[in-house]
Formats: C-alpha cells, structure tokens, sequence
C-alpha cells in the first residue's frame, strides 16, 4: 500500500512502518492526545506533523517545542505566556506557546524531562482546555491538540513517582511506538538515496 499524503515525508518501505502509519492515519482523525515513543533518532516529529496533517484542523499551525531546550526560568512564559508586569523585563504581554498553536497543534518533545509543576498545568490544559498566563487571573480558552513524545518509558517513570500517572493517562489515550532504523534495515538503502539527493540539491 502506498503511504498516506499526509506522511509523505516519512520515508518507507518497512511493512511494519507502514502498518504504523496506516493506524496514526486514522487516530489522526479523532483530534485526541497522541504520544509518540521510541528512540532517538526514529522519526518522532515526522510522524507527529503528519499525524497533524491528517487530522481534523490541518490548516491549522504545528508548533513543535523541544521542552528539555528551554531554560527552567523562561519555561512557563514561553509555554503560557505572560502579562505585563508578571516579572522583571515583562514590558509587555506575551501569548506563549499554546496560544500560538490554537486551532492546531503543539508537539511537545521530551515531555518526560517536565517539571512536576508543568505536569500538573499541561493536566489542566487537557482537561480545561484552557491556559492561564504568567502573571495573569484570567483563564484563555484554547483548542491545540496535544501530541507528545519521549524516548523514556514514562510507566517507569510514573512507577517511580517522576511523571505522574494521570497526566500519563491523558497523554497517552492512543500511543504510537516507532521502532529503530535496526528494526527496519530494508529502509536504508532509501534513506541513504534521500540524503544524497537533498545533499546534491542543497550543495548545487
């Protein structure tokens, strides 16, 4: 079977991959969270911006946030956003992260490396589906589908007390676990031919 338009990016000839990618397509539909697992390296944004894609609100825009890049003392106000005045420097109010993703999708990469204070907020979020502003009292009505994605095994971490298991639960209504290149070896020929390509094209 040919892959999906909106996966086109993913490159494949893996029957396993493929099986994979047929059942993202048709959870991609239902606008729930996704959380996307598997090792450095496998393709966890790839499959994310096509689940996207294929969702309801294509249209809309993808934000993808690396949350283990961001430093802990800007995290809450590049995530929600912040009013004027809410902290030193804050001249301004500032939509963060979330808003910037309404009427689509974030994806948030490295979900396991959040705080328990985040944890506790993006809970919130998902089961509001509103956020509140650094700073600010007012809550702001989003509607951003969530789709995460860690290479950790959050049921350690949530039996280990690091995540919880709630906010695990939430995030996890349809899980999607990409295997390694190893797993697949028939797609490394492909994607030995797609980076010479796009090495030839970019180098002229």
């Amino acid at each position: 079977a040919d892959i999906p338009p909106a996966f086109a990016d993913t490159i494949t000839q893996d029957k396993q991959m493929k099986a994979l990618i047929s059942y993202a397509q048709v959870m991609a539909r239902s606008g729930n969270p996704i959380l996307i697992t598997g090792e450095s390296g496998t393709g966890k944004e790839l499959m994310a911006r096509g689940i996207h894609r294929a969702g309801p609100a294509p249209a809309g825009p993808f934000v993808p946030v690396n949350v283990s890049a961001i430093p802990a003392t800007m995290f809450e106000s590049q995530i929600f956003g912040h009013v004027k005045g809410a902290f030193t420097g804050a001249a301004g109010a500032k939509p963060g992260l979330f808003e910037e993703a309404d009427g689509g999708t974030i994806f948030l990469d490295e979900i396991a490396d959040t705080s328990p204070t985040f944890q506790a907020k993006l809970l919130r979020v998902l089961q509001e589906g509103e956020i509140k502003r650094v700073g600010g009292t007012q809550p702001v009505k989003i509607d951003v589908r969530v789709i995460s994605a860690t290479n950790k095994d959050l049921t350690d971490l949530v039996k280990a007390k690091v995540f919880r298991q709630d906010l695990y639960y939430r995030l996890a209504v349809l899980p999607v676990h990409l295997p390694p290149l190893r797993e697949r070896r028939v797609d490394i020929p492909l994607l030995v031919c797609k980076f010479i390509e796009d090495s030839c094209q970019r180098h002229r």
